[in-house]
C-alpha cells in the first residue's frame, strides 16, 4: 500500500536515484526545441479557429502550455518505456515534507533578499517581456495564474526533479544545485535583456529552490517556494503598476 503522506507515490521498490542517465537528459533537452516548434504550429491552428483574434497573453501562455505538455509527454514516455517507472515519484513529488510551515515563508523572504541584493548590485531596470503582455484585468489574471501555478510546477519538475539529481550525483550537492540553476537562469534571461545582475539574481533564486528540493527531498516543496516567490513578485509589480487596472 502507498504510505500516508506519499501523494502520487506508486507501489513498488524504489530504484537507485536518479536511475536515468546523461544520455536521457541530452535527449530530453534536445527535444525541447522540436516541442516548441510543434507547439507554435498547434497554437497557430487553434488561434485560426477562434472567432476573434486572441490577446498577446493568451497567445504566449497557450504556446508555453502546449510546449510544456508535449515536452513532459516525452519525459513520461521515457520514464515509462525505458525504465518502467512512474512519473511523479521519479521526479520527487511528495507531500508532506519536513518543516512545511517554514517552506511557505521562504518565497516571500527570498523576494526581500533578491530585492535588497538587486539594489546592492545596481541592477538596471529593463523592459520586461511579461509586462508587455498585461493589457487589462483578464490578461493580468491569466499571466498571474500561469506564473504562480503551471509555470513553477513545470520548471521545478524539469530542473529540480529531473536535472538536479544528475548534477548532484556527478558534481556534488553544492555544485549540482548551482549548475542546475544556470540553465534555469538562461531560460529567463531574455525577459531581463541578459543583464548580468538579473542573471546572477536568477541563479541565486533558483539555487534556493534547489536547496529546498535537496533538503526536503520533495519537488512539491520547491514548487511551493517558487510559486510563492513569483506570487510575491507579481503582487509587488502590480502595486507599482496600478494603471494596468484602468
Amino acid at each position: 500500500m502507498t504510505q500516508p503522506g506519499s501523494i502520487f507515490a506508486e507501489d513498488g521498490p524504489r530504484p537507485k536515484h536518479p536511475f536515468w542517465s546523461w544520455i536521457d537528459a541530452a535527449l530530453i533537452f534536445t527535444l525541447a526545441v522540436p516541442c516548441l516548434f510543434l507547439s507554435a504550429l498547434l497554437s497557430k491552428g487553434l488561434f485560426s479557429l477562434a472567432s476573434a483574434p486572441p490577446s498577446d497573453a493568451v497567445k504566449a501562455i497557450t504556446l508555453q502550455f502546449v510546449a510544456y505538455a508535449l515536452w513532459f509527454g516525452v519525459l513520461i514516455l521515457l520514464l515509462k518505456t525505458r525504465y518502467d517507472e512512474p512519473f511523479w515519484r521519479s521526479l520527487g513529488w511528495k507531500v508532506p515534507w519536513p518543516r512545511m510551515g517554514l517552506t511557505i515563508l521562504a518565497g516571500p523572504l527570498l523576494v526581500v533578499m533578491v530585492a535588497v541584493l538587486g539594489q546592492v548590485l545596481n541592477t538596471p531596470v529593463t523592459d520586461n517581456s511579461i509586462e508587455k503582455l498585461l493589457h487589462g484585468r483578464m490578461s493580468i489574471l491569466l499571466v498571474g495564474f500561469f506564473a504562480t501555478t503551471l509555470g513553477p510546477l513545470a520548471e521545478e519538475l524539469i530542473f529540480r526533479g529531473f536535472l538536479q539529481p544528475l548534477m548532484v550525483r556527478t558534481f556534488g550537492v553544492a555544485a549540482g544545485i548551482v549548475l542546475s540553476s544556470l540553465p534555469f537562469a538562461l531560460l529567463h534571461g531574455p525577459q531581463y535583456s541578459w543583464t548580468w545582475q538579473h542573471i546572477a539574481l536568477l541563479v541565486l533564486a533558483s539555487s534556493v529552490f534547489g536547496y529546498t528540493r535537496q533538503r526536503t527531498g520533495s519537488t512539491a516543496a520547491s514548487t511551493l517556494v517558487h510559486a510563492t516567490y513569483n506570487l510575491t513578485f507579481f503582487a509587488g509589480f502590480l502595486l507599482q503598476r496600478k494603471e494596468l487596472f484602468s
